[in-house]
């Protein structure tokens, strides 16, 4: 009875292949706009995937053709157009993708429609799909020979299950690491046969067997350097060696050489830098190593244009720096810069000369890099920076400070893929603007009196502010942090798979505490841990490599264990806003409402505050994004996005209806270097306006300041995370 219903569905299948596949042939020769690629049956391989396999592609929307139009084929793309000849093709590409899946027992046929009316094709590819085969036996053979401790190590790293589906791309990818171990383990000439594969179409499995040859296991021989360039004469062959760091007497190892010339180019000696193998020049197990290097000028003298999102803010500016590489030899590069950003560059251009709307940083700065630290490849700064501050309605601030970084290199096999440490010095001057004192003021006195009435308030404000030492706060902090980083994405600049995840900790001023106690001296400043905790994941909801859906959360904390809170600097706090976050609000948007300390009389809190002033970071952060992110063509994409996140005072001052929402949506130009991204985001929801968004933007029309109050314009380099 089975037999015979499978044969009812095979006839069924066929008549509507038949019947499909030779409707409306009159017409082939007219030009008609295919508007759809459709695929029937395909229950266990996503459509997207099908499309990617075939040569007939659906026509681009009408927005993108009408960019592709006006930009004289610039931007956007062409309509495309029903072609019959692909058709052969493409039913080809989909039975071998299929087979490539494990479905050796499929069917295939296509149809297709037109509509004369609007000249536009329809084309369907008709599946049917049957039962998969299933990986049962996967077999190495030709490794008898290596070390038993080196197989067990590679049996560990092959990634292929013998209970699932049967993958021509699993396959593939379980041979090119079984490859890449090898090549990294001595074996240069491993190579491999085409797979076995023999399967039973009864039971639905598929055994595999991978043959390889793994040639003689490579001893590195010597290093041969070779010099070209302007600069050629100044940099000295060993210093080369040491910097690729691979010696005569290490087994051969792909991984090291490609980690040599990666050091080779970080130390920006090089315009060029090649280092391999001489497979021509092997003497029995041993081969030499040719380091082929193009040495440019070494002084560097360069203006550039800043486009960065520090502070979570969208900052354009102008810079100068001069650079002098191998300074006093070793690789060391000495670096000189200024430079001069705007924040809010929107509301800055509406009105340029006015002195109120310019808000951003001045910088300069002193850097000396090495790529050793000890004869180990620690990447070693030290920097000296001075900057002046300018925040809208807050502050100006005077930052001199000095950081040593100790940037360590991983091993090849480790679940961290970056680490640093460093030790921060540094000193702030900030002079709150008056008009947020007042406000803060006001803060204080609403929360000491909650029902007095204004005349009461603006009164004590102005006794409150009489009674102030000033405006102006100073402190010295020395930090020392460390951050950690894994990276299991599948591309660095778009990635579409995997999860990133990085903690960042900063101990501040517990250094010159223990001197201060060490030394009999006074030390009166906040003792404070700082830890910051992110991680993002891309889930696998599309199935191509130009679309990509995430996920990200970030939580961050300062724990004071010893002196005032509110004496931690304001550099050192956490906000939240701008375009790195919660896009809805501009820079530094959402801070806590109150004095980070509880004050509810007036004694000598209320003076500690008076003379440290007021601040408006936060001590606990907690915020997140979830981002769809699409190609509508080769160099344009779109992004739909949500936002949430806020600070507080601490974390036991969190509450879920504190968290401010924002949605939007953005455009991104994927340029050669990054892609630069226009979001724009509404407040969904505003806790300090707790009105539906509607609501909020009908009270006053629609097109009313109501909107632009609810809504930010953010301009950015790179995705949002």
């Amino acid at each position: 009875m089975a037999v015979l219903e499978k044969s009812k569905i095979l006839f069924y299948f066929i008549a509507i292949v038949f019947l499909t596949g030779t409707f409306a042939t009159a017409q082939e020769d007219e030009s008609f706009e295919l508007v759809s690629v459709r695929f029937h049956g395909n229950h266990s391989i996503p459509t997207s995937e099908l499309q990617n396999v075939v040569s007939s592609k659906e026509s681009p929307g009408w927005f993108t053709q009408f960019l592709f139009n006006i930009s004289d084929s610039s931007f956007g793309e062409a309509p495309i157009y029903f072609d019959s000849l692909l058709i052969p093709g493409d039913m080809e590409a989909i039975k071998n993708y299929y087979w490539a899946n494990g479905f050796f027992k499929s069917g295939f046929g296509y149809g297709y429609e037109f509509d004369s009316t609007d000249m536009e094709a329809v084309l369907t590819y008709y599946i049917l799909e049957s039962d998969p085969h299933n990986f049962k036996d996967f077999k190495i053979t030709g490794l008898d020979q290596i070390p038993p401790w080196l197989y067990e190590d590679l049996v560990n790293r092959i990634t292929i299950d013998t209970t699932e589906r049967y993958s021509e791309t699993k396959l593939e990818e379980n041979r090119v690491i079984i490859i890449k171990f090898m090549r990294d383990h001595g074996y240069m000439l491993v190579n491999s046969d085409s797979p076995v594969i023999e399967i039973d179409t009864s039971l639905n499995f598929v055994d595999v067997t991978l043959n390889f040859t793994t040639g003689k296991r490579y001893v590195v021989s010597e290093l041969r350097v070779d010099r070209t360039g302007e600069g050629k004469d100044l940099v000295g062959d060993e210093l080369i060696k040491e910097i690729v760091a691979v010696k005569p007497g290490d087994w051969y190892s792909e991984y090291d050489l490609q980690r040599g010339q990666v050091r080779l180019y970080r130390t920006n000696l090089f315009t060029s830098a090649l280092v391999s193998g001489l497979v021509s020049d092997t003497f029995d197990v041993f081969v030499p190593i040719a380091v082929n290097t193009d040495i440019g000028l070494l002084h560097e003298l360069s203006p550039e244009i800043i486009v960065n999102n520090e502070d979570n803010a969208f900052n354009l500016g102008i810079g100068a720096s001069f650079i002098k590489k191998n300074f006093f030899g070793d690789a060391r590069k000495l670096t000189l810069s200024a430079s001069a950003a705007s924040q809010d560059i929107i509301k800055f251009m509406s009105n340029p000369l006015a002195d109120t709307n310019f808000f951003g940083y001045a910088d300069t700065r002193l850097k000396l890099e090495q790529p050793f630290l000890f004869g180990k490849p620690i990447n070693t700064q030290l920097e000296n920076y001075f900057t002046i501050q300018k925040r809208r309605n807050e502050y100006n601030g005077t930052i001199i400070g000095s950081k040593l970084t100790f940037d360590f290199e991983m091993p090849q096999y480790t679940y961290v893929t970056s680490m640093s440490t460093y030790l921060n010095w540094e000193y702030s001057k900030i002079v709150y603007r008056d008009a947020y004192i007042t406000n803060s003021y006001r803060t204080f006195v609403k929360r000491a009196e909650p029902n007095a009435p204004a005349g009461v308030v603006d009164s004590l404000v102005n006794i409150l502010k009489s009674l102030s030492t000033g405006s102006t706060s100073k402190s010295t902090t020395t930090l020392l942090g460390i951050d950690i980083g894994a990276n299991r994405t599948d591309d660095l600049l778009f990635p579409t798979r995997g999860y990133a995840l990085g903690i960042t900790i900063e101990d501040g001023n517990s250094i010159p505490y223990l001197i201060s106690r060490i030394t009999g001296g006074k030390f009166d400043n906040t003792l404070y841990l700082k830890t910051l905790l992110f991680s993002s994941f891309y889930l696998p909801v599309y199935s191509t490599k130009t679309d990509a859906f995430g996920i990200k959360f970030k939580v961050g904390n300062i724990f004071n264990y010893r002196g005032e809170k509110g004496n931690i600097p304001l550099f050192q706090r956490f906000y939240s806003g701008g375009s790195n976050s919660v896009r809805g609000w501009n820079s530094r948007g959402l801070v806590p409402s109150e004095p980070p300390f509880d004050a509810t009389s007036f004694n000598e809190d209320l003076e500690a505050f008076l003379l440290r002033g007021v601040t408006p970071g936060g001590f606990f952060l907690f915020e997140g994004s979830i981002e769809t992110r699409n190609r509508l063509s080769e160099h344009i994409g779109s992004a739909i996005f949500i936002d949430y996140g806020n600070t507080w005072n601490s974390y036991k001052d969190f509450r879920p209806e504190d968290v401010a929402v924002a949605a939007g949506f953005g455009f991104r130009y994927y340029s050669d270097f990054a892609p630069i991204r226009l979001d724009f985001g509404f407040k969904a929801y505003n806790p300090n306006d707790r009105r539906s968004f509607f609501d909020r933007i009908s009270s006053k029309g629609f097109w009313s300041d109501a909107l632009w109050d609810n809504m930010e314009i953010q301009i950015g380099i790179g995705e949002a995370f």
